[in-house]
């Protein structure tokens, strides 16, 4: 066993403004790193804000893995996770996370597989993956709808994924009640540490409820942030090393 320091990363986006949204992303990323974390991540496309109407109108808030603009995020020290939109499979834009190492270089990239309600209209699907490990330790990656199909988690658990961030986006209306039924559910299901970081404010069509959380594999809460206002929620958590 061993203990990795991880760190969610909750914030109201800027609509359709990615620069203004890397600048928040990087600074709470360096928050994280002082605090000792080796992992930060963030919502659901936290890059862009959720706005499926400028995503679809405007390529240039697209974002390849490599792209300059995301250059500070990638100088921050630590591993970050970042969800955007990137080009897939045809041209046609995915929801995706890109993980960069503490060096900035690209670890991978996960394309979300399960669409909600309007992004089918906009996005293509992705299709498996989802996975890194960093200084022994497995981390699954999950984007909000991806984490009600429980195959998304099971598989990253089955090969040796000991903590699984979900990059969500929960609205006031119904949100609340829903991610402390489907988190913890996760985590009794397969063992894993989950983590979610959530929006906080507007987002798009929405209002997020903020309280980013972790969960331990037995369902419990370990730590919680607020329902209000950008904050980086860090939790230590014992886990399983890869050998």
């Amino acid at each position: 066993m061993g203990r990795v320091r991880v760190a969610a990363a909750q914030f109201e986006c800027v609509p359709g403004d990615v620069e203004a949204n890397i600048e928040r992303i990087t600074a709470l990323a360096q928050q994280a790193r002082e605090a000792g974390a080796a992992v930060v991540f963030g919502p659901e496309l936290c890059l862009t804000g959720y706005e499926l109407g400028m995503i679809a109108a405007d390529r240039g808030l697209w974002t390849e893995p490599n792209d300059a603009r995301l250059d500070p995020v990638r100088g921050v020290g630590i591993a970050v996770v970042v969800n955007g939109v990137a080009a897939g499979p045809g041209n046609q834009p995915q929801i995706v996370s890109t993980v960069y190492g503490p060096t900035g270089d690209v670890v991978t990239t996960y394309a979300k597989e399960h669409l909600y309600e309007n992004e089918q209209e906009v996005f293509a699907a992705g299709s498996g993956g989802g996975r890194f490990w960093l200084d022994g330790v497995g981390f699954s990656l999950a984007t909000c709808f991806d984490n009600h199909f429980p195959e998304v988690s099971a598989r990253n658990a089955a090969l040796g994924c000991r903590v699984h961030l979900a990059s969500s986006l929960y609205g006031t209306e119904g949100g609340r009640e829903e991610r402390r039924t489907v988190h913890p559910a996760i985590a009794k299901a397969t063992g894993m540490h989950v983590m979610l970081a959530n929006h906080v404010g507007v987002a798009g069509p929405w209002t997020g409820c903020g309280g980013s959380a972790v969960w331990a594999p037995d369902g419990a809460v370990v730590a919680e942030a607020d329902e209000t206002g950008p904050q980086v929620l860090v939790a230590d958590l014992e886990v399983e090393m890869s050998k």
